[in-house]
């Protein structure tokens, strides 16, 4: 086998080599390779760059070029401290396709940098060199065993190269097993050595190496391949600078080999049968890895996807944010004008059809609202209790005798008899209640308890709460605020009527969430949708979708319906109000379970 040509001891130095370059030709000028000398140069300073990381050594060099002096696709020398490299290995790639001193550049030929790891593994790793006077049969099966010994020495420190050390093991082991330097059954052992040994460090898989084991089992023999395998197991545990040991692994194969091999015979075409079985392995190999690299792209795509389709929410969350501000701007303008869904003033249909002053019950209703909100928001003081060694607080005889009996027996008081309690005043939490009516002809009914309810709602959240914001929209295919979003107590009740026809309950509740911030946890919040929910399918989708964002922020949202026609609007809390003086109450109620349940 040539595997031991991976780690070179030169016969030659460079300036022989240089003096016999001169007569290797009749005079007659160089021929030129195909690609500049100088681009090769470039690539090879670039490997040495990233051959610091790999070997974690800076005093070696790194030539690459076509060809190498050793034969091998690539070399290192311990005396030189050069790494030879094959240019060859980059092939249908040219040097300015090549840019190792990229990380990640790799990718594109990942063979390649399998056989460069390799080799950067020799130099941070064969650290032990032969002894002089030493078997040159036991140094070439020591070698051979350094091979895979390198490369899981190399996994300890450098996991991720496991990748690209598998993709070279065709370009590493095939030419030794295709035109080898062993014959019989000393070829079928360093190609054992070669494939198994790598499987037991874990470059290759134990089902992708089946039929090298096979065959190896069948031409050496259980209990050769044992007595084999229990050596390369054995030499992978060696120290990098252990030559005597090493030496000692090499002695006990050659042994293993020179008793077993007298009785078993040698097939005829057994290098046939190698090549067949390493190659069948390599392929298995080159599948797995096809299959983990699709896995991979697949994963990644996946992962680039859904941020696209994240990245794609993210942008439509942030333009209906900045529609439901344009749209809240408008609706909540000063002049109390009707405007349409993209804020441009309504040519007609303003439903609002004066103000009047609330009656007695209207006040009196608003009044035992806000008394009923307030005990809703009533939060009981929260109670802390620490205790210390000293004054001030209540003295716990119990922990006192404890600390008398501790300073009793000469250890340190830990006993703590004085307890402090500290009682904390909870905030009470604010309402916000937003009110959507629908004025359309089939509402005409509900305009006057509606407007009453509004009013007492907002009279009452007033009053309980300097922070507290209710607001009314009607909505047909225009919008218009009914009350604005205010701290201020309404004087006045406003009232409105229902002609319209279509319905934008879409954008109605955009102003409705932008302009009382109904998302944003921290306050009682409630939503108030008024209307019989008989909508178009694209109107009933529109708003669904904002039903279902305010439920999960968690925002209370209440339908109130009149007839029995009326349809229910999915995510809403159906209430159905035979009577339409009885939707003040049904309001107040729901306000005060929202507060009561505010996060």
């Amino acid at each position: 086998m040539s595997a031991h040509h991976h780690v070179q001891s030169p016969a030659t130095t460079l300036d022989d080599d240089a003096d016999l370059a001169r007569w290797d030709d009749d005079g007659a000028p160089p021929a030129q390779p195909r690609s500049s000398p100088a681009a090769w140069l470039r690539v090879g300073a670039e490997l040495g760059d990233r051959l610091v990381a790999l070997s974690g050594r800076q005093d070696l060099l790194v030539t690459c070029r076509p060809g190498t002096r050793s034969g091998a696709p690539a070399a290192y020398f311990p005396t030189r401290g050069e790494v030879e490299f094959d240019a060859g290995l980059f092939a249908p790639l040219k040097p300015h396709d090549i840019h190792p001193r990229i990380v990640g550049d790799e990718q594109n030929y990942p063979a390649a940098w399998g056989v460069f790891v390799h080799e950067a593994a020799h130099a941070a790793h064969s650290v032990w060199t032969e002894p002089a006077g030493a078997n040159p049969r036991v140094v070439e099966a020591a070698l051979l065993l350094e091979e895979s010994r390198v490369e899981g020495a190399h996994l300890i420190t450098r996991p991720t190269d496991r990748t690209y050390l598998r993709t070279s093991t065709r370009t590493l082991i095939m030419p030794d097993i295709a035109h080898p330097t062993l014959q019989g059954i000393e070829h079928a052992a360093a190609a054992a050595a070669l494939v198994l040994g790598r499987r037991d460090v874990g470059i290759l898989d134990a089902g992708e190496t089946r039929a090298v084991a096979e065959l190896c089992e069948r031409v050496l023999g259980a209990d050769l391949l044992t007595s084999l395998t229990r050596i390369w197991t054995a030499a992978h545990q060696c120290a990098d600078d252990d030559a005597t040991t090493m030496l000692t692994h090499g002695q006990a194969w050659c042994d293993a080999l020179d008793t077993a091999a007298p009785a078993l015979p040698v097939p005829a075409n057994l290098t046939d049968l190698l090549s067949g079985a390493v190659g069948v392995a390599m392929d298995s190999a080159a599948a797995t890895d096809a299959a983990d690299l699709a896995a991979q792209d697949a994963a990644a795509n996946a992962i680039a996807s859904r941020s696209s389709a994240q990245a794609k929410d993210r942008a439509q969350r942030a333009d209906r944010r900045r529609k439901a501000a344009a749209t809240a701007k408008s609706v909540f303008n000063t002049r109390a004008a009707t405007v349409t869904p993209d804020g441009t003033p309504a040519p007609s249909g303003n439903p609002v059809t004066g103000t009047r002053r609330p009656t007695a019950a209207e006040k009196s209703a608003a009044a035992r609202l806000s008394r009923a909100l307030r005990a809703a928001a009533y939060r009981e003081r929260t109670e802390e209790r620490t205790t210390s060694p000293t004054p001030p607080g209540r003295l716990n005889m119990r922990a006192a005798l404890a600390r008398d009996a501790q300073r009793a027996a000469g250890s340190v008081p830990t006993a703590e008899p004085f307890t402090h309690t500290r009682r904390r005043n909870s905030p009470t939490p604010p309402l916000r209640v937003g009110i959507a009516v629908d004025v359309s002809g089939s509402m005409r009914a509900a305009c006057a308890p509606v407007a009453s309810a509004a009013w007492i709602v907002a009279r009452a959240a007033a009053l309980t709460d300097p922070d507290s914001l209710t607001a009314t929209i009607a909505y047909d295919t225009h919008l218009t605020a009914l009350t604005r979003p205010t701290h201020r107590a309404p004087e006045r009740v406003t009232t409105f009527g229902a002609n319209g026809s279509s319905h934008n309950l879409g954008n109605a509740l955009d102003a409705l969430d932008h302009g009382l911030e109904l998302r944003r946890p921290g306050a009682g919040r409630l939503l108030v949708i008024v209307t019989d929910a008989v909508y178009t399918p694209a109107e009933t989708a529109q708003a669904v979708t904002r039903v279902k964002q305010l439920t999960t922020a968690g925002c209370a949202v209440l339908q109130l319906t009149l007839t029995a026609k009326s349809r229910h609007l999915p995510g809403t809390t159906l209430l159905h109000l035979p009577e339409p003086s009885s939707a003040p109450v049904a309001i107040a109620a729901a306000a005060t379970d929202a507060i009561r349940r505010t996060r």
